[in-house]
Order: C-alpha cells, then structure tokens, then sequence
C-alpha cells in the first residue's frame, strides 16, 4: 500500500478559486482565518494524517475492534493516535471559540476533515461525530447542558454519537419504540435497543455522549412524538466530575464488510432500571433538531466520499507507474512499459482525477456557502445561500459517494488481478466506501430529499437561482483553440438537458409524485453531475487565467484543465440519458401488479 500524500495544490486551488477564501475571511466571523493561516493548517493536517493516521489504516482493517466483558477495545494505537489528535486541538478546529473550539470556518475545518477520511476513513468516523454532537448542544441544549458537556465535546476529550436506527425501524424513523419515561430532577429513564452504533462503545475516551431520539409516554405515534435525549455513559456532575456508569451498554458489534477499525455497535438502555437521559429542547420535537447533527453528517460522509476517492487514486496512479507489462501501443521498442503508458489505462486514471476534483469542489464550495449563510452580513444574501446550501446537502451526501465508491472500483480495475487480493491494500478502500451510499440516509433517500422537498419548495427558487447562476457562467470568454470551449458547450448542452427536467419535475411531482420518485437518483446524478462540470468549467477559467499571467505551477494548471475537459467529456456528456432515464423510469412501473414477485 501506498503512503498517504495530501493534495495540497488542489485544495488551495479549490479554496481559493472556487470557494474564493480571501473574501469569505473577510466576513464576521471568518475574520481570523487567513490564507497563510489555512496554508500552515493544511500541512500540519497532512503531516498528521501522513504519519500518524495513515500508518493505523491497513492494520486497524486486519485488527478491528473487539468486545471484552462490556468493554470494546480499538485496534492497536488508535487510542493513542486519538489523544494526539485531541492534544493537537483537531476537533475543535470548526467549533465555537465561546466553547473552546477555534471558531474556523467550515470551508478550513472541511478541508481538513477531507485529510483524516483519506488518510484513515474509520479513524476519521470518530470525530466526525462528535464535532456533530457538539453542533447539536451548541444550538438546542440548554445552558446547564451546554456548560456541562460542550467543553469536552469540543476539545474531543469526550465523544460523541447519535442513536437513531432500532431492528425493526431501519430509515423508518416513525417506528422508533425506544421509552423515555419521566423521572426525578427533569431527568428521564430510557428503555431500548438501538443498532449500527458508529463509536457506540469504545476505549479512546472516558466518556460517550449520546443523542437519543425515544418516545415519551403521551407521545402521539409516528415521527410527530420523537423527542431527543442526552444520554451519557457517565453522567456528569455540576462540577464537571463523572458519576457512575449509565445504565447503557455494548451488547454485540456488527461484523461488517469495511471501516473495521471503527465500531459499531448494538447499544441497549434499560437492562437495570432505565438509563438516564436528559431532554433536549421541547419534547415531540426530537427529529426537527437531530437534523441538526444528521445534516452536518451528510455533508461529512459526502467528504468521506471525496477522501477515498483520492486515496484510491493515488494508489492506483502509483500501481500504474511501478506495473510493468505490455508493449506500447503503436511503438516499435520490444521491451514491456508501465502500464500507465496504455490509453486505456491513462483513460481510468484521468477520468478517477477529474471526478475526485470534482466532488472535491462541490463539497468545499458548499461548505464555503455555509460561511456565508451564517456569517454574510447580508441578510438576502445569507437566505440565500442557506436556500442553496439546503439544495445542495443531499447531492454532496449522495453524488460524492457513489463518486468515491466508483473511483475505488476502478483502482482495483487499474490493479488488475492485484487489486483482487487483499495484501495490495487497494479493496480496502472499496470495502470502507461502500457504507457511504448507505448510512446517514441512503442514496435513494437523499434522491426523494431533494426532488419531494428541495426542488419543489418555493415553486423551485433555489433550484431556479443555482441554475441561473450556472448559465450567467457560460458567457464568460473562452480563449479559442484550447479545451474551454468544448468544456463549455458540453455544459451548455446538459444545463439544457437540467432545465427540462427541473421543469417536467415541477409539472409532474404535484399530482403524480410516484412517478417522480421513481426516477430521482437519475435527477439527483443529473444534479451532481451538471453541479460538478460547472465548477469544473471556472476551475478550468480560472487555472487558463493563472497561466495567461505567469502565476502558479504551469504543470499543476495545465493539469487543471485537462481534467475538466475529461469530466466534461464524461460525466457531463451524461447527462442527456440521465435526463431521460428521470423522466421514463416510471414507465416500466406501471403496470406492475405490486404483490407480483420480480
């Protein structure tokens, strides 16, 4: 296996260009991030991940975690690599300074999450959720629960997770039967089993933090009488002090096909007497706010998404350089070359590039949208980017993983029979990604979001805006002879292919919104894709700019542009058929007698 490089030239550029750095540090609240700030962060970061994280991956796969008499053991040093992490002040990289975080932007703290999901996807899981959890107080707790939990939450010297999915309820969260009974002092007595518990159980922190969603006795049915609970595994005292161990354990961890080093759990609640949870917020209102943490968790995941495609990318560009066999095509010398030497291997490593640099940009301009939402001094313009980072969470959730499940399928292609076998370490990477398009809502789920509820809200003004703003980019000059204008005709052709089907779904979801539905990954692939080449388009721009003045690294922007014209030649030329496979897809549906066994 590879070691771990952080693509630090394209993560500037995609700051800087794209998600435009300089004046979103401007704003108030952005204001003490600058760009030689961010450049020191993203080394560090890297240099951290490179030596400290990377090194744990492989083994922690062949390791896993074990449970010991209640207890789950983390794979050798990840206990350690975690107190490092903590001491570093990583976790509290994006959070509230009031609460002792560093109050970054999420552009910065986005960037960075990119580095420990690339470097170590199952170490990453860990603090993923509990800079979420920390969200969650932050916003919803009360001030006793802020001053009690918040600090270590955020300095990560205690971890966070949230308990939503039971056997029996899966994604259907109306089915949740967890108890919440009334007790003493506001407090509350849970009874339940929840499942696929990422960090439920664990030993690199002295104490577990966790969002319950559960049911109170007057509760009315379905998702209407959620309400949500902090449920510790010690409760903390008003000094700060733990008190003993919650009626809350680990009664099994799920086997599962990747991220081995990060476990998941079967938590139980109840077995002696009720665990004691703590409300927050209102009750029957337990949903509304764990989107809260649910929604910075997708886009979290869709990073992940961006994280593994990198890194199967750069072993997979490494593999192709090191492989020799073969003649070169239409070359007269007898001896066998790399094989990165033959078309249609450069053809997959080009096409794993530009898609990673792709989702790379769509998450980190959304993040950098969040900035603005919440810091803008502006409010028409923070309404507005709150409109667009709404539409966009689910296509970074969904596009950016089946992205990074797809480039992870082809560095076991580029392999070849070696990607096949686990010693290269290259299915480890496929295995950790395909819980992406799964977990934190499936892909489909994410799909029916955006067309049931994104689209169509405001007879589709956020849609309408972003598509604006994606045609206004097409009249920007491209210099003739090089590879913009057929980047930008082959985005031109699919904003078209866009618009008809943004407006057939705006016809057709009110009075048949099954056959909507039926077609929604299409729309939402259409999205992404359109999305993804338009940010390509002015990455492209703007690397073809740097080149005309002398700045940057010619070999760095050349390659910029040679990426673009790729996705535009790829995924952009998809998207006609995409836009007809939405349409149609519920043709076939119609005549199917349901109960018939397909």
């Amino acid at each position: 296996m590879t070691t771990y490089r952080t693509p630090i030239d394209d993560m500037r550029f995609v700051m800087r260009e794209l998600a435009e750095l300089d004046s979103l540090c401007l704003m108030p609240g952005c204001d003490q991030a600058s760009s030689d700030l961010v450049d020191a962060i993203l080394a560090e970061a890297g240099r951290f991940g490179a030596e400290v994280l990377a090194p744990l991956n492989a083994s922690g796969d062949r390791q896993g975690c074990r449970l010991e008499n209640g207890v789950v053991r983390a794979p050798d040093g990840f206990a350690d690599a975690y107190r490092q992490f903590v001491d570093g002040g990583w976790n509290g990289i994006g959070l509230p300074a009031e609460h002792g975080g560093q109050g970054l932007p999420a552009l910065v703290s986005t960037a960075v999450s990119e580095i420990w999901s690339a470097a170590n996807m199952a170490f990453g899981l860990c603090p993923m959720l509990t800079q979420a959890a920390a969200e969650l107080l932050e916003r919803h707790g009360d001030a006793p629960m802020r001053a009690r939990y918040l600090p270590d939450l955020v300095s990560g010297a205690w971890t966070g997770t949230m308990q939503l999915t039971e056997p029996q309820a899966g994604s259907d969260l109306g089915q949740v039967r967890t108890r919440a009974v009334p007790r003493d002092r506001g407090a509350y007595s849970l009874f339940g089993q929840k499942i696929y518990i990422t960090f439920g159980e664990h030993d690199m922190a002295p104490n577990i933090v966790h969002a319950v969603l559960a049911r109170t006795p007057s509760a009315p049915p379905g998702i209407k009488g959620l309400s949500l609970f902090l449920v510790p595994k010690y409760p903390a005292g008003d000094d700060g002090t733990l008190g003993a161990a919650n009626d809350l354990r680990c009664v099994s961890l799920e086997h599962k096909l990747g991220i081995r080093g990060s476990p998941t759990a079967v938590m139980s609640m109840g077995d002696d007497g009720g665990a004691i949870g703590y409300l927050i917020g209102e009750e029957n209102r337990g949903l509304e706010m764990m989107f809260t943490m649910m929604n910075t968790a997708r886009l979290a995941v869709g990073l992940q998404g961006v994280g593994i495609g990198d890194r199967a990318y750069q072993q997979a560009r490494s593999y192709a350089f090191e492989r020799i066999q073969g003649r070169a095509l239409g070359e007269s010398a007898p001896d066998p070359v790399a094989i990165a030497r033959h078309p249609d291997v450069q053809r997959m490593l080009l096409t794993m590039k530009a898609e990673t640099e792709a989702a790379r940009a769509l998450a980190y301009v959304t993040a950098a949208t969040l900035d603005r939402a919440r810091h803008h001094p502006d409010g028409q313009t923070r309404a507005r980017c709150q409109r667009r980072v709404d539409l966009l969470t689910p296509v970074v959730k969904a596009w950016c993983t089946d992205t990074g499940i797809g480039i992870a399928d082809q560095a076991i292609q580029v392999h070849g029979g070696m990607g096949y076998i686990e010693e290269s370490g290259v299915p480890q990477f496929l295995r950790d990604a395909r819980i992406l398009s799964i977990y934190e809502g499936t892909n489909g789920i994410q799909a029916l979001d955006l067309v049931g509820r994104k689209v169509t809200l405001d007879d589709g003004l956020a849609m309408r805006e972003l598509l604006g703003d994606i045609d206004g980019s097409l009249g920007d000059e491209a210099p003739p002879g090089s590879d913009q204008p057929a980047i930008r005709d082959r985005l031109g052709a699919a904003l078209h292919e866009m618009i008809d089907a943004t407006r057939w779904l705006l016809e057709t979801y009110a009075r048949e919104p099954r056959r909507v539905a039926a077609g929604a990954v299409y729309y939402l692939r259409l999205t992404g894709n359109v999305v993804g080449g338009w940010l390509m388009w002015q990455a492209a721009q703007r690397a073809a700019a740097r080149l005309a003045h002398g700045g940057g690294e010619r070999r760095f922007l050349v390659a910029k542009i040679k990426t673009a014209r790729c996705f535009a030649d790829t995924r952009l030329a998809e998207c006609a058929g995409l836009a007809d496979k939405f349409r149609t897809a519920a043709d076939v549906l119609r005549e199917l007698d349901p109960n018939q066994h397909l």
